[in-house]
């Protein structure tokens, strides 16, 4: 199965320069706990969660509309493409310790977003029967020790 069999495609954005309360609206009203953060052409560069604005509202003395999405987001961030094998993707999650992935094309530019919600809703019966179910506990699981996560899943 492929990351574009299960992906979500109307993924809400965010600008670097879009300030946190903007944000927070987006995800509130689209009912999302991140956002892949965007370059003008679409290209991913980074993504911010509720939890990176929570934690960043509380700790700078700053109100939210001061506080530019650019400044929190995590830069960077592990990708997925469409045709990527889910498994593969699943592996990215447990190992980046993440439980979104924003799918882009060849050029970088933002077609979904992977999540475990979405392995989980559409994937069945193959979770169990691929290993699945082991990244997606690992990938949930507290770490109670230092170091990513060794998911082993049967290859297709």
């Amino acid at each position: 199965m492929q990351v574009q069999d299960i992906m979500t495609r109307d993924v809400a954005s965010a600008l670097p320069l879009m300030n946190a309360a903007e944000a927070a609206e987006i995800m509130w009203n689209r009912n999302c706990g991140s956002l892949p953060v965007v370059a003008d052409g679409g290209q991913v560069i980074g993504m911010v969660t509720d939890r990176d604005l929570f934690i960043a509202l509380g700790t700078q003395n700053r109100r939210a509309a001061d506080l530019a999405v650019g400044e929190i987001m995590h830069v960077n961030p592990s990708v997925c493409s469409p045709q990527e094998d889910l498994r593969h993707a699943l592996q990215t999650m447990a190992r980046q310790r993440v439980r979104r992935l924003p799918v882009v094309d060849e050029s970088g530019v933002l077609q979904g977003i992977l999540s475990i919600d979405d392995a989980v809703a559409r994937a069945g019966a193959m979770l169990a029967d691929d290993g699945i179910l082991g990244a997606l506990k690992a990938i949930c699981e507290a770490q109670t020790k230092q170091g990513a996560p060794n998911i082993q899943l049967a290859t297709a």
